[in-house]
């Protein structure tokens, strides 16, 4: 069980670097988006639809894809 919370919390890590929630990190994981270049592969609406992820996420979010120049699927 240990085992197996620090691995969700070594997937998660880049999340939390950003001051995402545990319930907004669990879920971009969950859609199997690890990092923040991962989201060029998703559109926002997408995104917007992932149960833990609230409007003060995807704020953050994207303030940091901008930073990044990253921006997600038309």
């Amino acid at each position: 069980m240990a085992e197996s919370k620090k691995g969700q919390e070594k997937l998660e890590a880049q999340w939390h670097k950003i001051g995402l929630t545990a319930p907004a990190r669990k879920a971009l994981v969950e859609a199997k988006l690890y990092k923040v270049s991962d989201l060029r592969k998703v559109r926002l609406e997408d995104l917007e639809q992932l149960n833990g992820l609230g409007k003060s996420a995807i704020a953050r979010i994207k303030v940091i894809m901008k930073a990044k120049k990253i921006t997600f699927l038309p």
